[in-house]
């Protein structure tokens, strides 16, 4: 592969607790940081928008073509004993945050895993915006896990009822790309739907 290193994925230590995840720092190869710094998509909305909904090109589009393909979805379905394989993925990116996202959920019941690529240069301690493992629904301070959402790294877990987590407010640019393996394809078309449609309310009354 020429932009992800999956060794970074292999050499991963996954976690079982509270719930199944995987963290793994590296996984963009280093000279090709800078194209797909550039290479980004232009995004003015705020939110996850479907790649159906951006424009891809350069360096970024191979990126979500390798991202998408069946070597790192090998190597997750090594990690966590899963045949990921099985199921189709929906793919979102977001690039501008607001200060209503990251409340803590454990993702839909449709979803099988999420995997999430940041590709922020850096990101202060104190900034907000960084992804915790957390306990329950109602705590952000009593946490297994932060996330620091910098170039390269990846945070992957297995959805469950227990797969709390959330970040503190943020508003401003915070570069993700998120991919979720899900467990039917009428469950991506209703995904992209309901995107779409949140999008179009956004457009009218800005939020």
């Amino acid at each position: 592969m020429q932009l992800i290193d999956l060794a970074a994925v292999r050499n991963a230590e996954r976690s079982s607790e509270p719930y199944d995840y995987l963290l793994a720092s590296n996984l963009l190869k280093a000279d090709v940081i800078d194209d797909l710094r550039r290479d980004f998509p232009d995004i003015n909305k705020p939110g996850y928008l479907t790649v159906d909904e951006v424009k891809l090109h350069g360096r970024f589009k191979q990126l979500i073509e390798e991202l998408e393909g069946p070597e790192l979805t090998e190597e997750l379905s090594r990690k966590f004993g899963l045949d990921l394989h099985q199921y189709p993925r929906l793919t979102t990116i977001m690039r501008k945050s607001q200060p209503k996202y990251g409340s803590i959920h454990t993702d839909g019941p449709s979803k099988v895993m999420t995997m999430l690529v940041y590709m922020n240069d850096e990101w202060q301690q104190d900034e907000g915006g960084r992804l915790r493992v957390l306990y329950d629904e109602k705590n952000y301070d009593k946490y297994k896990l932060e996330v620091p959402p910098t170039m390269g790294t990846m945070f992957a877990f297995l959805r469950s009822d227990n797969s709390w987590h959330g970040h503190l407010p943020f508003a401003g640019e915070r570069r993700v790309v998120q991919i979720a393996w899900v467990k039917s394809q009428a469950d991506v078309d209703r995904k992209k739907k309901h995107n779409k449609l949140a999008q179009f309310f956004k457009g009218i009354f800005g939020r």
